[in-house]
């Protein structure tokens, strides 16, 4: 698990990962949506839409991760599995502070894809 140091530092992490998501959101609440003014533009703008709509989705996703793992901090449960319980390694904390599963547990879930067994995508 990791120190006390490193936890301000992961805290700091995810702060600012939070802050920078909620901003990338509520920039794209402001987007309005046009009207083609041909009707071959329709699928174009459609096409549009649809990756608009995806990478909110995926903001959404982000930002519930990382205030997740902020939770976790508070509760003392941060750098431990969620699935095993097991330590998560302080370089993949590193990397993806917001991380809930250690590599094994990670690797089994995206094996398992987004409609598998309990468990998650990226964290």
């Amino acid at each position: 698990m990791a120190k006390k140091a490193e936890m301000k530092t992961f805290d700091s992490a995810l702060t600012a990962r939070a802050r920078e998501l909620a901003r990338c959101l509520a920039a794209r609440s402001l987007m309005a949506v046009e009207r083609p003014a041909e009707e071959f533009e329709d699928s174009d703008m459609a096409a549009g839409r649809e990756f608009s709509a995806q990478a909110l989705s995926e903001l959404v996703r982000l930002l519930r991760e990382v205030e997740a793992a902020r939770d976790r901090l508070r509760d003392g449960s941060f750098g431990v599995c969620v699935r095993c319980e097991e330590a998560i390694p302080v370089n993949r904390l590193q990397a993806i502070p917001w991380a809930a599963h250690c590599h094994s547990c990670q690797a089994e879930a995206e094996r398992a894809g987004p409609f598998g067994p309990a468990l998650g995508r990226a964290a």
